[in-house]
């Protein structure tokens, strides 16, 4: 009997009724695993406050983007409309107008009537009417047609004398611009010194190319009839300084707040005479840079 229990406690098999795995493991202290970890619950409190604050600041950015960006873009337009002016503003002309607008140019000391310019309200400020309504406006139609006949005369006037090349004819547009450039710059810087620095830029381009409407008449001259140049270049010299005298003083008279007639007299007096040796630099027709 003692020998059957002790065979079975020395090398006797798993037992029934025991839990041999449960046995092994608290044998060698290992303990239950850990099961996998439980994610917490959300809060719905805290979402909704992100994404209230989250909208909030979106919105003010947004806000602010916008405002910042409106106001940029309205101070470049209100600074472009004030220096530029709308192009399209000085193309509104018809036959009327060009005949009376050169009349003007051609011979001011006919122009009876005045000088100012025709307002009108528009959008609860006051602006200017267009040319085909005011005969005073200025205009880029005639400038632009005045100078490309120049050329043209120009062009011709070298050919009669047999020295037209594509390089002459280059060279006289070139001249023609530079001539522009000019006369806008003498007009600009005459209104700057005078503290009448807001009159905009396409007004200047529009009355200084007005010179070659009497450029064109002069060297039509030398064409048709060559001693003629000679009395038509200081007549179209006199009208123009007469005209952008009369032009000038009125714009003077518009925008200068503090007025010194003595320092505007001369200056006035320097634009009309600074005429002439711009229309003799431009109404010599030849191939050098000066004469």
């Amino acid at each position: 009997m003692y020998n059957n229990i002790g065979g079975g406690g020395g090398g006797g098999g798993p037992q029934p009724g025991y839990n041999n795995n449960i046995n092994v493991g608290v044998g060698i202290g290992v303990g239950p695993q850990p099961g996998p970890a439980s994610n917490p619950q959300p809060s719905p409190f805290g979402n909704s406050f992100y994404g209230a604050g989250s909208g909030l600041i979106r919105g003010g950015i947004s806000a602010y983007g916008e405002k910042i960006l409106g106001s940029s873009s309205n101070y470049v337009q209100s600074n472009i409309s004030k220096f530029f002016s709308d192009p399209q503003y000085y193309f509104q002309v018809n036959d009327h107008y060009v005949r009376n607008k050169m009349k003007v140019v051609l011979f001011p000391f006919l122009h009876r009537g005045h000088w100012t310019r025709i307002t009108e309200p528009v959008g609860g400020r006051l602006s200017y009417k267009p040319p085909i309504y005011d005969i005073n406006a200025p205009d880029l139609y005639i400038p632009f047609m005045a100078f490309g006949t120049y050329v043209v005369l120009a062009g011709f006037s070298l050919g009669l004398n047999v020295k037209f090349s594509p390089e002459a004819l280059n060279w006289l547009f070139v001249k023609g611009l530079l001539g522009w450039f000019m006369q806008v710059m003498l007009l600009k810087v005459t209104l700057l010194s005078l503290g009448c620095g807001e009159a905009p830029l396409l007004d200047i381009v529009a009355y200084a190319g007005y010179s070659f409407t009497g450029l064109c008449l002069a060297v039509l001259g030398r064409i048709t009839f060559g001693p003629s140049y000679y009395v038509l270049l200081p007549w179209v010299c006199l009208c123009m300084g007469v005209f952008l005298v009369k032009t000038m003083k009125r714009v003077l008279f518009a925008e200068v707040r503090s007025y010194d007639s003595s320092r505007h007299h001369y200056l006035l007096i320097f634009i009309a005479l600074a005429q002439f040796p711009l229309f003799i630099w431009l109404g010599n027709v030849t191939v050098n840079w000066l004469f």
